[in-house]
C-alpha cells in the first residue's frame, strides 16, 4: 500500500512486520512469563485457582497452629497433673460409722478432765473410809455409849464388887482421860473407897498409850476431813459430778473393808482382838488380870459390843453414801449438763 506524503511528494512504504528471534535473550525472557497472566480468560481461572490454593494453604496452616496449641495445652495439663497432688479421694465421704467415731473422739477429748480433778476424786475416795471409821470410834468413846452398855440387859456384872454406879463413875473418868489433854496423873491419883490406888501404874500407862493412838487418829481424820471438804468445794465449782464419783468409790471401798473385818471378827474374835492390840501397842503393855480395874470396867463383852457398834455405824454410813451417790442415768445426765454449761460459760 502506498500512502502519499506532503514531504516532497515522496511515497512512504511501511516496513514489513519484524520476526522475533527465538535465540535472543529478550525472546527467552518473554517466553518465561506464563501465558495465563497475559490473556484475559485464562488469567481469571489461574487467579481463582491460586486463591483456592492460598485458602487451602491458610487453612492447613491454621489447622497446624490449632493442633500445635492443642498439643501445648495437653502438655501443660499433663505437667500440671504431674505437679499437683491427686485430690480425687478427698471428695469421697468416709462411712457414717467412721464420722460418728471421730466425732465421739473429739467430744471425749474436749470433755476429758485434767489431772487435778482425778487426783482429788481419788483422794476423796481414799480419805472417806478413814474419816468414817474415826467418826464411828468417836461415837463409841462417849458417856452415852458407856451408859447404854452398863444398863443394857445381859451385860455381865462385876464379880469383884463394882456396882453400876461405880462403873459409870470410874468408867467416865477413863473415858474422859483418853479424850482430854490431862496428864497421866488424872487417872493415877484416883483412889477407891478403901483409899487404895484405883488404877495401877501399868493400867495408867496403857491408857496413856490408848490416848496417844486415839488422839493421833482423830487429828489425822480431822485433817483429812478438812482436805476432803476443800477438794469437794473445788470439784463442785469446777467439775460437777466429781464429788459424787469420789464418794461413791470411797463408799464401795469402805463397804468391802468393813465386811472383811466383820467376817474376821465374827469367825475368830480372840485372834482379831489380839492382832489389833499387837499392831497398835507394845507387847506386855496391854494384858491385865481379871481383878484389875480396867478389866472390871471394860470386860470382853464391852469390846465386842463396841466393835459391833463401830462396824454398824461404818456399814450404815457406807450404804447410805452408796444410795445417795449411786450413778443413775438421771444423775449422770445432770452432771454432764452442768459440766457442759460450765465449759460454755467459761468459753472452753
Amino acid at each position: 500500500m502506498t500512502i502519499g506524503s506532503g514531504y516532497g511528494g515522496g511515497v512512504y512504504s511501511p516496513p514489513d512486520h519484524p520476526t522475533a528471534d527465538p535465540s535472543s535473550p529478550a525472546t527467552q525472557q518473554i517466553a518465561a512469563i506464563p501465558v495465563g497472566r497475559t490473556s484475559g480468560g485464562s488469567t481469571g481461572a489461574a487467579t481463582a485457582e491460586d486463591a483456592t490454593r492460598d485458602d487451602t494453604t491458610r487453612d492447613a496452616t491454621r489447622d497446624d497452629t490449632t493442633r500445635d496449641a492443642t498439643r501445648d495445652d495437653t502438655t501443660r495439663d499433663a505437667t500440671n497433673d504431674d505437679a499437683a497432688p491427686d485430690t480425687s479421694s478427698l471428695a469421697i465421704r468416709p462411712p457414717e460409722e467412721e464420722v460418728n467415731r471421730r466425732a465421739n473422739q473429739r467430744d471425749e477429748a474436749a470433755a476429758a478432765k485434767p489431772l487435778l480433778p482425778r487426783i482429788l476424786q481419788v483422794a476423796v475416795a481414799l480419805f472417806f473410809p478413814i474419816i468414817l471409821l474415826a467418826a464411828a470410834v468417836r461415837a463409841v468413846t462417849t458417856p452415852l455409849f458407856l451408859w447404854v452398855e452398863y444398863h443394857r440387859p445381859g451385860f455381865p456384872a462385876d464379880s469383884y464388887g463394882f456396882s453400876t454406879e461405880d462403873r459409870m463413875t470410874y468408867g467416865s473418868y477413863a473415858m474422859d482421860y483418853i479424850l482430854n489433854w490431862a496428864p497421866a496423873r488424872y487417872l493415877g491419883d484416883l483412889v477407891n473407897t478403901d483409899g487404895d490406888q484405883l488404877f495401877l501404874d501399868s493400867e495408867v500407862g496403857h491408857m496413856a498409850d490408848v490416848k496417844g493412838v486415839l488422839s493421833t487418829g482423830f487429828v489425822v481424820a480431822t485433817v483429812l476431813a478438812i482436805l476432803t471438804i476443800i477438794a469437794c468445794i473445788y470439784l463442785a465449782r469446777r467439775y460437777p459430778g466429781g464429788i459424787r464419783r469420789g464418794l461413791f468409790a470411797g463408799a464401795v471401798a469402805t463397804l468391802v473393808l468393813a465386811i472383811a473385818l466383820a467376817v474376821a471378827g465374827i469367825l475368830a474374835w480372840e485372834t482379831f482382838f489380839t492382832q489389833v492390840h499387837a499392831l497398835l501397842f507394845a507387847d506386855g503393855t496391854w494384858t491385865f488380870s481379871l481383878d484389875d480395874t480396867l478389866i472390871r470396867l471394860f470386860p470382853a463383852q464391852f469390846w465386842i459390843d463396841a466393835a459391833a457398834t463401830v462396824g454398824a455405824i461404818v456399814l450404815i454410813g457406807a450404804v447410805l453414801t452408796l444410795v445417795l451417790t449411786w450413778p443413775t442415768k438421771a444423775r449422770r445426765e445432770k452432771s454432764a449438763d452442768a459440766y457442759a454449761a460450765r465449759r460454755a460459760n467459761n468459753g472452753i
